[in-house]
């Protein structure tokens, strides 16, 4: 399934659910092949968020060590959040939520050239995302998660914050390097 912006892909795999629980393949390479997602994914990354009302975010890596991400979460449930922050798109600077948990099973993609973040709507939460780039400190870029700008209208009024989270710049001083392309 589409996201509203281009590129956002909001993915439910099948699950075989019975009386024991459920099975399903979290991914399949062939199977995202045929949905257009093309990237090898070389790292994935595992979020436990004791509280709800945790925000992570809004994270992007520049170019050239720009990040795609397959995010999921397997325990628990987040407001996920992106942003288009390439230049020129007919969606720059407009943000979209999505809903993830642990019972909808939804996966969403996120291509290059959005910003992401996401924020615990309950507690004990383990989200887990695939990257196609490893992390570099020195690439890694943020935007405020309430640019009053952006207006995303997130659960929560006052979040728990990291240090590096509580000081981002608004998204028209962010640094980015990002260009859409037709």
């Amino acid at each position: 399934m589409k996201g509203r912006m281009e590129g956002i892909k909001l993915l439910e795999p099948k699950s075989f659910d019975d009386h024991r629980g459920f099975f399903m393949e979290s991914y399949n390479q062939s199977i995202f092949k045929e949905s257009g997602i093309e990237e090898d994914f070389i790292q994935e990354n595992h979020s436990f968020s004791k509280e709800a009302g945790v925000l992570r975010g809004l994270h992007y890596q520049i170019s050239p060590r720009a990040q795609t991400k397959l995010i999921r979460v397997a325990r628990g449930a987040i407001y996920d959040v992106v942003v288009d922050i390439r230049k020129g798109s007919p969606t720059y600077g407009e943000w979209d939520g999505y809903i993830l948990s642990e019972h909808n099973k939804r996966q969403l993609y996120v291509p290059k050239g959005f910003a992401h973040g996401f924020c615990t709507i309950t507690e004990d939460t383990i989200v887990l995302y695939k990257v196609d780039e490893f992390y570099s400190p020195r690439h890694d870029r943020g935007i405020a998660w309430d640019d009053k700008e952006l207006s995303i209208t997130w659960p929560v009024t006052n979040p728990v914050l990291s240090s590096k989270d509580s000081c981002h710049p608004v998204l028209k001083d962010a640094e980015n390097n990002f260009i859409w392309k037709e």
